[in-house]
């Protein structure tokens, strides 16, 4: 699974640093994880399918930004929500705690 280097949404980071509870080790931790992946930016196409997206099922901004995103992109989507995502044609979806055979142990023993 892992032949591309780890990356996400630019609206995943905004959602993940502004969590109101994040500690100030969780928020530096996660900022030096994010300063090592590509950030996908938010740009016209993925507003514009983010707009499709909305327009099919009630869902929130930043989902279907995120969602955008992978299309845009041609990632595939790790989230625990699947069901959140997995009527959107196209987009790949996985679990990462129900899905662990999908993730190699070369990729997690490598990682400090």
């Amino acid at each position: 699974m892992h032949d591309k280097d780890a990356s996400c949404s630019a609206i995943s980071q905004v959602e993940v640093l502004s969590y109101p509870s994040i500690s100030h080790d969780e928020k530096y931790y996660l900022e030096a994880c994010f300063s090592n992946i590509a950030i996908y930016p938010v740009n016209l196409q993925v507003i514009q399918t983010a707009v499709m997206l909305r327009q099919q099922r009630k869902m929130s901004v930043g989902d279907a930004v995120i969602a955008a995103t992978a299309l845009e992109y041609h990632q595939t989507l790790v989230t625990r929500n699947v069901d959140d995502f997995d009527w959107i044609e196209g987009l790949k979806v996985i679990n990462p705690i129900e899905d662990k055979e999908v993730f190699d142990d070369e990729t997690v023993a490598d990682k400090p």
